[in-house]
């Protein structure tokens, strides 16, 4: 098979293995065709107003100040009086839009839902703002429009600021929130002279949503424990019992008005949220007005094993924790609207003040829409499969729902209301595993289909290794493999019988992909079968004990860079290992130099996995002496190279041009965090030279010399320089660290090379990448090149982009994000480039083993997933295959760039032929 020929099925293979682990674990859990079921008895209230406080965390609201008083001393009169509080528990991912989407629609988004679209909605979903009369939002145009757009009819109405006013770097985030104030009391005030908006508020089912966004934004920018944080806060509290008494103004003080308070999400201490700390998880629920239970008593411990009530001072309060999805379902039962179709949330009853008839109608309206959910899952799984391979839910099959709904209705009537409720709650809990049952159904075969596809490409790789760059003794009079043709039928017999099956089952397209993939690829594996007879012929004259010795390693390694994901500790224990190398194979006799440099090297990066991931605070002048190691580390390279070559005045001039802009780019994070902390915004000048760095950074490494250590040198610099930029502490030290293993990998892999015989040791000084290949000098693949394949896959908060941007946008945030990640891999990669040549090996050889190498990762991760009960550890294991399997992609990717990267060049200038010793 030609190179290019690999390289796109080899892609085309990663991004399906990729992709499949959304379409088993995070297909959208949403059905429709369900009819709406509501409370037929009279509301408790006309109206509900929802207030959400962007980011708030439940300590930061719950706690009491040092002296015992409240920085919200509105809110906590209400738990204390008024109302029914608690801690609302949300779920992983920890932003924005799935917590509004939970609160409000009441399910749980799945994760490539928030890929598709941030503003609108990428699959349709009911919500209690498309249920009610009608709906007025104030606040964020990041949230508002994506439940406008997604309500049936015209009755949802946003009123938003301009998107440019999100800027974490503004003199005031609190503003935000100030806004959405001032425009709720302007709207009440307008209304009492605007007769037909009158008529309109004074209506029943009609809902009120003031998004504040100025605690998250405070946050973001200045920590959740700063003072801007906290009086934003201050504000809130102040703000809500300003609104309140406006609209029990306007509403006449009739009573009929409910309130909900809470958050979409916590934040870190160090100002992030997106992961499940419980930071983040915890937020506020604070309910109170029509409908709604005052202030219980604790007169018993209450059932919580957390610490949070003695710390609060409320353990005298009756707390009441929800599960965030719960909370649509209460709002709906307060005004008397059908609870959102798609909800899977559960009526949390503690809140409600009504009578118990009501309580056990509501729940069994509760319990009827979750049911339609059920049976809707149920007939659409049952239509895609053959009948005598449909399982069904066995605690729910159809005769056991219609007992359960008799019974319910029965206990009603026989006014048996404690019954009743706890008949419903059982069937919304047998309802709710039944729809993860039926969601997850066909899960285990498509992970045996992606399994066999998986082992399949990993045995045709090896194959190929084995085949055309291993030194097997060939015996053509072996039978060496199966016909092609008797073979080709077979598979194509199989693929048909695949085919059939699917149409019948009427399986969605990609189950297609999936359960096909494996046929072709072992179809692959078969035909070169015949190298495995020549690796058997081949055993007796290899080294068993080495071989075994080298695979026992190997396997060991990966093993150590798949528990390094989970234990980040372990990579330091991978590197002070590799550390001693050079003393255990005996280079250390031929060259104590470079084998100190490389022991040394290695122990100063296996520092940085025990540093913080998150939690640290910023620290700039970490940043600026990154920027001066950068600089002092490329003046030895400098000088190193000035040593053994002779440097073209061109060279020179970049390279001084590119060292000195490093040292810019190291302080201009300085000026950014200056200006910021004074409240002066985001400087242009900075803006403009972070932008202008990070488009040129590609572009500026092609303008220098393909010699060696000349093209690596202007790839460091000019790659540093971006990763400066969007750094804000420790890891600004990174890059020298990492340029400092890598220059004396190059070196000591020469030497090793020496010390196993092979001949043609060519001066590094000498090499220069653009040169033609003599293929003469190409070299079979050796156990030891196994080692440096391993050695290559081993070395590998918002705040990290204010020198670029301020206003909030998370697409361009995480593109960046990601370019910061990827610049060690480009580093590492063009080093393994170099190696490649050094070591006279063809670029095809090595880079399959890293291929082996990464695909055991993946598959190790991939049946992590399948044996984790819990859903952490699930989708913990789910992010890490997503992260190996992305690395492999871009190293595939990365393959083909790297050498035009190293070896082509940009002419702007003509250059004098100079003569090179």
């Amino acid at each position: 098979m030609r190179m290019i020929t690999f390289f796109l099925v080899g892609l085309t293979v990663h991004i399906v293995f990729f992709l499949s682990i959304f379409d088993i674990y995070f297909t959208s859990p949403l059905v429709h065709g369900m009819p709406p079921h509501a409370t037929l008895l009279p509301p408790p209230a006309s109206r509900l107003i929802l207030i959400v406080a962007d980011g708030l965390r439940a300590d930061s609201l719950f706690m009491p100040l040092h002296n015992g008083s409240s920085r919200t001393p509105y809110l906590r009169s209400i738990i204390e009086e008024k109302g029914t509080w608690g801690v609302s528990h949300t779920r992983v991912p920890t932003e924005s839009r799935p917590g509004h989407v939970a609160l409000i629609a009441g399910f749980y988004e799945d994760v490539s839902a928030v890929a598709k679209g941030w503003k609108e909605n990428p699959v349709e979903f009911d919500s209690v703002f498309n249920q009610s009369r009608r709906t007025w939002c104030w606040g964020s145009p990041d949230i508002l429009p994506m439940f406008a757009k997604g309500a049936s009819g015209d009755h949802v109405y946003t009123h938003t600021y301009p998107a440019e006013e999100e800027d974490f770097a503004s003199t005031d985030a609190s503003r935000l929130d100030t806004w959405v104030f001032t425009q709720v009391k302007s709207f009440f005030h307008s209304a009492k002279s605007n007769s037909s908006l009158k008529a309109y508020l004074l209506e029943d089912k009609n809902v009120f949503f003031l998004h504040l966004l100025g605690i998250d934004t405070n946050g973001h920018a200045h920590r959740p424990m700063s003072q801007q944080y906290l009086n934003n806060i201050g504000l809130v509290d102040s703000g809500v019992a300003e609104v309140v008494s406006i609209i029990e103004e306007f509403f006449n003080y009739d009573g009929r008005t409910a309130y909900v308070f809470t958050s979409d999400h916590g934040m870190t201490n160090w100002g992030s949220h997106g992961a499940g700390h419980p930071s983040e998880t915890l937020t506020p629920l604070v309910v109170w007005g029509a409908g709604v239970q005052t202030a219980q008593r604790a007169t018993d411990p209450q059932p919580y094993i957390d610490e949070y009530l003695q710390d609060w001072k409320l353990e005298q309060i009756r707390r009441v924790d929800v599960n965030q999805a719960d909370i649509a379902t209460l709002m709906a039962s307060l005004i008397g609207i059908p609870i959102p179709v798609n909800s899977v949330g559960v009526l949390p009853l503690p809140y409600l003040n009504n009578t118990d008839h009501f309580k056990a109608q509501s729940m069994y309206t509760n319990a009827l829409q979750v049911l339609e959910q059920f049976k809707v899952k149920m007939t659409q799984r049952k239509d895609t499969t053959l009948s005598f391979f449909f399982t069904p839910y066995q605690l729910l099959t159809e005769s056991k729902q219609e007992e359960f709904i008799e019974r319910a209705k029965m206990l009603i009537r026989l006014q048996k209301y404690v019954d009743a409720v706890s008949l419903c709650q059982s069937l919304i809990s047998h309802a709710l595993e039944g729809l993860v049952y039926y969601h997850t159904y066909d899960r285990f075969f498509l992970g045996c289909s992606v399994v066999l596809g998986f082992v399949g490409w990993t045995s045709y790789v090896v194959l190929l290794i084995l085949k055309t760059h291993a030194s097997l003794i060939r015996n053509p009079s072996i039978l060496r493999q199966i016909p092609n043709h008797t073979l080709a039928r077979v598979f194509m017999c199989l693929a048909v019988a695949i085919v059939a099956f699917l149409l019948v089952q009427k399986s969605p397209m990609t189950y297609y992909i999936y359960c096909l993939l494996p046929v072709p690829v072992w179809y692959s594996v078969l035909k070169e079968s015949g190298t495995l007879t020549d690796l058997i012929h081949s055993a007796p004259s290899l080294p068993l004990w080495k071989c075994l010795s080298y695979f026992l390693l190997v396997a060991l390694g990966v093993e150590l860079l798949v528990v390094s994901f989970f234990h980040r500790a372990m990579l330091t224990l991978g590197l002070a290992v590799l550390s001693l190398w050079p003393f255990v194979c005996g280079i250390f006799g031929r060259s104590k130099l470079w084998s100190l440099s490389w022991f040394f090297s290695c122990l100063c990066l296996a520092v940085f996995p025990l540093m913080p991931v998150m939690g640290r605070e910023s620290n700039i002048h970490l940043v600026l002496c990154g920027g001066v190691m950068t600089f002092f580390t490329s003046a030895c390279f400098l000088f190193s190279l000035w040593q053994r070559s002779v440097l073209h005045p061109c060279d020179r001039q970049q390279f001084a041009i590119q060292m000195l802009h490093v040292v810019v780019c190291a302080y201009v994070p300085f000026l950014t965090h200056s200006s910021l902390q004074q409240k002066q915004g985001l400087p242009l000048l900075n803006q403009i030279v972070s932008w202008t760095t990070l488009a040129s950074s590609l572009l500026v490494p092609l303008l220098s010399s393909t010699r060696l250590f000349h093209r690596l040198l202007s790839i460091l610099l000019s790659l540093t320089a971006t990763y400066l930029l969007l750094s804000t502490g420790s890891e600004a030290l990174f890059p020298p660290a990492l340029s400092w293993l890598m220059y004396g990998w190059i070196n000591i892999e020469q030497e090793a090379m020496l010390a196993q015989g092979v001949p043609g040791r060519q001066e590094l000084s000498t090499i220069d990448f653009s040169a033609n290949i003599d293929i003469s000098k190409i070299r079979q693949l050796k156990l030891d090149d196994i080692r440096r394949s391993y050695f290559f896959v081993s070395i590998f908060d918002p705040t990290s982009v204010y020198c670029f941007l301020t206003v909030f946008n998370p697409f361009i945030m995480g593109g960046l994000m990601m370019w910061k990640v990827i610049i060690p891999f480009i580093i590492v990669m063009c080093t393994f480039e170099t190696i490649q040549v050094v070591t006279q090996l063809s670029s095809r050889s090595l880079f399959l083993i890293v291929l082996v190498i990464s695909d055991l990762m993946a598959l190790h991760f991939f049946f992590l997933v399948q044996d984790y009960g819990s859903w952490l550890d699930i989708g913990t294991s789910i992010s890490h295959y997503v992260i190996v399997m992305s690395m492999t992609i871009f190293l595939m990717l990365l393959s083909v760039v790297t050498h035009t990267f190293t070896s082509q060049r940009l002419a702007l200038w003509r250059r004098p032929k100079m003569h090179f010793p």
